[in-house]
This record gives C-alpha cells, sequence and structure tokens, in this order.
C-alpha cells in the first residue's frame, strides 16, 4: 500500500466520536481495530525504511568510523514527515478502506 500519498493528518486532530464508532457500533472494538491496522502499517513503514537504508550500508572494522551519507540523510528525513502511523490508520478507517468482521457475529 502506498502510505506516502496519504491524505492522513501530519498534526493533532479531533475526530468525531459517533464517526469512529459508527461501523461497529462500540468505540472500544473500533479502537482495536484502528490499533491493529496501525500496528501493520508502522511494520510496513518500518521493514521498507530499514530496506532502503540497507543499500547505503557500509561496513566497516572500526566503529569509531562514521560515514554520513546524503542520500541516506534524505531517505530518512522523508520517512520522518510521513504521517504517523495511528493517523494513516484512522484515515483508512474513516475512508471505510479497513475490512473487518467479529468472528463470533458471522458464526449461525
Amino acid at each position: 500500500m502506498d502510505y506516502k500519498n496519504s491524505k492522513a493528518a501530519n498534526t493533532t486532530v479531533t475526530y468525531d466520536k459517533n464517526q469512529i464508532e459508527a461501523p461497529t457500533e462500540n468505540i472500544y472494538e473500533a479502537i482495536t481495530i484502528i490499533a491493529k491496522r496501525a500496528e501493520q502499517i508502522s511494520g510496513d513503514l518500518k521493514s521498507e525504511l530499514v530496506e532502503k537504508l540497507e543499500e547505503f550500508a557500509t561496513y566497516t572494522d572500526s566503529l569509531d568510523e562514521v560515514f554520513e551519507n546524503k542520500e541516506q540523510i534524505e531517505v530518512s528525513k522523508f520517512y520522518e514527515k510521513l504521517p504517523k502511523a495511528t493517523a494513516i490508520a484512522v484515515q483508512e478507517w474513516i475512508d471505510d478502506r479497513i475490512y473487518h468482521r467479529n468472528p463470533e457475529e458471522t458464526q449461525e
């Protein structure tokens, strides 16, 4: 998924509680679903960042040498400017892009 083009807020936003709980009719269930999705997003972003930073890795025997790579710094700054995983998850929830089901309700 492309999190870079997300329209999630970069700053703190107050959301309407009724809008958040509407799909499940339970605020706690909605928050749990959003939290699980935020963990998935966070893991995806972290693995993507590590993968990109590995391209710039230089392995040396000496810990005294520190190489500052301009491209590596730019990649890190780019990921720092992205919205937080929780903001992306809440925006996906509001846009109804998160699939969820309650296994207790689907049993007949």
